[in-house]
């Protein structure tokens, strides 16, 4: 399929489960939500979490398998409720706007959502388990797709989705490198950056039009 056209990919269907696993994962989930939020990420343990929910631990560590594996489940979760916004939400994040504003809408929601979960983004990182793979191509693909509908005239589209996802994507992956990275991000971190990338992305799309 030609990338112009190619639509965002989709995280895809969860593999079908038992009502009963179903109810137990949404329970553990927003059990860890409860936690993190009162406690912070450091307070989330398998038996921790399996006490406060009122589970087994066995349940917890067939349903996670390791501590990281309750905060990639969480940064998944969050991150296909992000993708149907973008699939199917309103504009102009969702479809129905003009290509550039989208592309605009998609960075200035984007940045809040990485900067809200850097600490939790930390926490799932383990040796040879990457944990923000599928956001990065997800944002790659879309705006990859955006520049060709915006009939952007520059040589290697590709590469220019590439390096604006890394502009887009990139300080997450600074403050999971950082010294202190449980640390919330200094105030106004979202604004600057959104604007930043909102002039980045009329100085490509309008200047080229």
């Amino acid at each position: 399929m030609d990338p112009v056209n190619r639509p965002v990919v989709p995280f895809g269907k969860p593999r079908a489960e038992r009502a009963d696993a179903v109810r137990n994962r949404e329970h553990l989930l927003e059990t860890a939500r409860e936690m993190i939020a009162e406690h912070g990420a450091g307070k989330v343990t398998m038996d921790a979490l399996a006490e406060r929910a009122g589970l087994g631990k066995g349940t917890v560590f067939r349903r996670f398998g390791t501590r990281a594996g309750i905060f990639r489940a969480l940064l998944e979760d969050d991150e296909r409720r992000f993708q149907e916004q973008v699939m199917s939400g309103p504009p102009p994040l969702g479809p129905g706007a003009a290509p550039g504003d989208r592309l605009i809408a998609y960075g200035r929601a984007r940045i809040p959502f990485l900067l809200r979960h850097h600490v939790i983004a930390q926490a799932a990182m383990a040796p040879g388990q990457p944990t923000i793979e599928a956001g990065v191509n997800m944002t790659r693909l879309h705006i990859r797709m955006l520049l060709g509908q915006a009939r952007v005239d520059m040589p290697e589209l590709d590469s220019l989705a590439l390096q604006l996802t890394a502009a887009l994507e990139g300080p997450l992956l600074l403050y999971l490198s950082a010294a202190a990275p449980s640390a919330p991000p200094a105030p106004g971190t979202g604004p600057h950056l959104a604007n930043s990338w909102q002039a980045l992305i009329e100085r490509v799309v309008v200047l080229n039009r």
